[in-house]
């Protein structure tokens, strides 16, 4: 079970999710109670280790921008979270960047991963960031194909659960280990990845 923990803002937050054995760190670069400057990120990416996969998170900007903010973060991988098109994708396929498309599952969503060049296909509930549950039973009718990670409303109690009834590649939590919105609780992290894996 592939595990990212995202919205990551300082050195305690990414030796948690490094201790709790994450499989992938993110970080928002641009608007969002979560953001951090590229420079912060790059700072904190530098000290993920190599195993660790380091993601930076771009919405509502242009696609030239969000590979701008990924590459000035230095991070291994960028994330369109939105309605990003499939040109969008193809403007950065050029960059040394990962890519992984975010997005909310709907009748027009495309649900084989790499469809658009991605690695990764992210389903999220229809407000990113917000802790909301989406209906997990819509995907008895529309089954995501390969790597995709299901995210939305997660949290240490109930992924278990979620995993079970969704069987993703892997998991996205950002909100649900928070102490407050916007601030990480390292020990719900430990929690989560562990309640992720025991899926």
């Amino acid at each position: 079970m592939f595990v990212k923990v995202c919205g990551v803002r300082n050195e305690g937050d990414v030796a948690a999710v490094v201790a709790a054995g994450a499989d992938a760190v993110g970080f928002l670069l641009t608007e969002s109670v979560r953001r951090v400057e590229p420079e912060v990120a790059r700072q904190l990416a530098a000290a993920v280790p190599a195993q660790v996969l380091t993601v930076g998170v771009a919405s509502g900007v242009p696609a030239a921008e969000a590979g701008r903010l990924a590459l000035a973060a230095g991070v291994d991988a960028l994330q369109l979270h939105g309605a990003y098109p499939r040109e969008a994708f193809e403007e950065l396929a050029g960059l040394p960047l990962r890519l992984l498309r975010a997005t909310t599952l709907d009748s027009g969503t495309e649900l084989t991963t790499g469809a658009y060049g991605e690695e990764m296909l992210l389903l999220d509930s229809p407000v990113a960031g917000s802790g909301e549950r989406w209906d997990l039973a819509v995907l008895d009718q529309a089954r995501p194909q390969g790597h995709w990670l299901l995210a939305g409303g997660l949290t240490p109690a109930n992924v278990t659960a979620a995993v079970r009834a969704a069987r993703p590649w892997g998991v996205d939590v950002s909100s649900g280990v928070e102490s407050s919105r916007g601030v990480k609780d390292h020990a719900l992290i430990h929690a989560f990845v562990a309640a992720a894996r025991a899926a």
